[in-house]
């Protein structure tokens, strides 16, 4: 379980068939083999460690639901490692499982230094977002400003703009989303039990 506060940018390193290398500064002090680290809001396994790199085997599922497989080398990413039962929840509640694939449409510039991104949703997911709810991009808990028909609008401040890969993204990029938990489980219990 993670919250959606990155904690450092890294760098791929290569993606080489199903292995995926990220260089990183401290992600991984203290860490062994077998952890698990969300990678833009991805829940990966830990499956290689030394000098600065991690390496991760990305499943056919994850490869299908979510960005990482057009990473290139020296492409930025968000890490995070999962929270422990002693820390604050500064986010929200994110499982690092992907839902789905959105796109950025537009980014706005704010009068307070930060943006506002336009971000297109799969339409299968538009029914878990609400407006002042938590969503999930490419790793970074955000708050949904506003919604469209198929879009949604965030707003950036300058911080997250600085230590996140949102700072850099642009109309037409891709940013892996996951909706809200609690939305999902409400929706699988309310199935056969008509209001």
């Amino acid at each position: 379980m993670f919250t959606g506060i990155v904690e450092e940018c890294g760098a791929v390193r290569d993606l080489e068939g199903h292995r995926l290398s990220v260089s990183c500064r401290s992600i991984d002090e203290g860490g062994h083999v077998g952890d698990s680290i969300a990678v833009n809001g991805v829940c990966l396994t830990v499956v290689a460690r030394g000098g600065g790199d991690l390496g991760f085997d990305l499943s056919e599922e994850t490869l299908a639901r979510s960005s990482l497989g057009r990473l290139v080398p020296g492409d930025a990413v968000n890490l995070e490692r999962p929270v422990t039962l002693s820390a604050r929840l500064g986010g929200h509640l994110v499982q690092g499982h992907v839902d789905g694939v959105g796109e950025i449409v537009r980014v706005e510039p704010g009068d307070d230094g930060g943006v506002v991104l336009s971000v297109r949703v799969p339409p299968a997911l538009m029914r878990y977002v609400v407006e002042k709810g938590s969503i999930t991009l490419d790793g970074v808990s955000l708050t949904v400003a506003g919604m469209g028909d198929h879009a949604i609008r965030i707003a950036l401040i300058p911080h997250t703009l600085m230590a996140t890969t949102l700072g850099a993204v642009g109309p037409g990029d891709q940013v892996n989303i996951e909706v809200d938990l609690i939305a999902k489980y409400v929706e699988r219990l309310m199935e056969g039990h008509p209001v």
